[in-house]
């Protein structure tokens, strides 16, 4: 079953919950959910294309899907920085003190932020010419 659409409506949710933690100053979880926005966008291209799409790293599903599509080196560095946040944005034991939550800040959520929106933009212009 092709689900294509439900993985870019979760992309897009998770990138308006990524915008509603940095409001209330949650950055550790805005980190994390535009990682999850980008991880999504992506699986969903893989998903409209037939293809198994594995894992949660960003870089690794974008180095894949740039083998048939153009993907620019700032948005594959940016990708690098989004897996940084997959786990340590929520596991105290990822550092050495403190909890994620005094090891995130704003401008580090809108950064993550900015690539995830970016690579959810070019998957959905992707799904629109497949």
């Amino acid at each position: 079953m092709e689900r294509s659409k439900d993985w870019m409506d979760e992309a897009n949710g998770d990138l308006e919950h990524a915008r509603s933690d940095i409001q209330g100053g949650f950055y550790n979880w805005a980190c994390f959910s535009a990682q999850q926005a980008a991880e999504k966008a992506i699986k969903a291209v893989f998903q409209k294309m037939g293809a198994e799409a594995w894992g949660h790293s960003v870089a690794d599903l974008l180095k894949e899907l740039g083998k048939k599509h153009e993907i620019s080196e700032k948005l594959f560095h940016g990708a690098l920085e989004l897996d940084k946040a997959y786990i340590p944005t929520r596991y105290p034991n990822a550092h050495p003190s403190g909890s994620p939550r005094s090891r995130y800040t704003i401008e580090e959520g809108r950064r993550l932020i900015g690539y995830a929106a970016r690579i959810v933009k070019l998957c959905s212009d992707i799904l629109s010419k497949i």
